[in-house]
């Protein structure tokens, strides 16, 4: 197909993956309109609809399904050819993109940040923070290079390296200090406040509630960890947050803190990254500074 650029892909495959002009126009560092060019430019190249443009959202065509498809593994794969040249060079250097879910990032990063720059000051962090499905797709789609996220994740293209456990804690207010540490069925019963719908930590408190997909009705829902404990300092309810988040969350809220009677909630922490990546052997390098800022 004659005239048709990279750039002309990434914009392609950067609107499919978001569905919103505007927000994919952003993403993309252009304006909207130019964005629409480009995608007017490519369905003329292409020779059929891709996009089925709504007032809200698009919507890819059926040829806009396939294109998209085979736009993410050539983009993939250029991705893989710039690291089999970072690796040439002889060391880890260059931009690397780092994806951190929201309950990890304010509490990993600024001491991963300052190691990796200390430790391997040739690269270039570029960190992001999002929910896991966002940067599993960013991560298959080539648009991140590793992400840290609680496993499992289960995807057969993605490598899977734990990191460390860690517990989680129950925060309640702090009139209820001396109150025994309740087992998961009284927790059932009491006001529980939770991240909203799409963060895994949300998942993984309801299982241990045995609360399965279907939170009770006044179940409470907060944007991040600090909203759920200032609320819990308010008296609003109780909450359980991931041990790493203690020290931060806790400091500025009136709050008590309790461990769970055994067995104890927790989960693994890990690193992913695409099985076919040049940059493994780095990769691990990277797994091994992680676990030493962990500690």
């Amino acid at each position: 197909m004659k005239n048709l650029t990279m750039k002309h892909l990434r914009y392609f495959e950067t609107l499919a993956r978001i569905g919103h002009f505007g927000r994919a126009a952003d993403e993309c560092a252009i304006s909207q309109p130019a964005l629409s060019v480009q995608m007017k430019e490519l369905e003329a190249l292409f020779g059929a609809p891709l996009i089925e443009r709504g007032p809200r959202q698009i919507r890819l065509t059926g040829h806009g399904e396939m294109l998209a498809e085979r736009a993410r593994d050539i983009l993939r794969s250029v991705e893989e050819i710039g690291e089999m040249s970072r690796r040439a060079q002889g060391s880890f250097s260059g931009r690397l993109r780092i994806g951190v879910i929201p309950t990890i990032a304010p509490y990993l990063l600024p001491k991963l940040i300052g190691e990796l720059t200390s430790k391997m000051p040739h690269l270039d962090i570029w960190p992001r923070e999002s929910v896991t499905q966002s940067l599993l797709a960013d991560l298959l789609g080539g648009q991140l290079d590793v992400a840290v996220v609680a496993l499992p994740v289960s995807e057969p293209l993605l490598h899977e390296e734990p990191l460390f456990d860690e517990e989680f804690v129950l925060v309640r207010p702090l009139a209820e200090a001396n109150l025994p540490a309740p087992p998961p069925e009284d927790l059932r019963e009491m006001r529980l406040l939770l991240l909203e719908e799409g963060h895994c930590f949300r998942d993984q408190a309801l299982s241990f509630c045995n609360l399965g997909s279907k939170p009770p009705r006044d179940l409470m829902e907060g944007s991040s960890l600090s909203t759920l404990v200032q609320m819990v300092g308010a008296g609003i309810g109780v909450t359980l947050i991931p041990e790493m988040a203690l020290d931060i969350e806790t400091r500025s809220a009136e709050v008590s803190v309790q461990r769970l009677p055994a067995p104890r909630p927790t989960r693994t922490v890990g690193m992913v990254w695409r099985r076919s990546t040049p940059l493994n052997t780095e990769l691990r390098e990277l797994v091994r500074v992680i676990r030493a800022v962990a500690v």
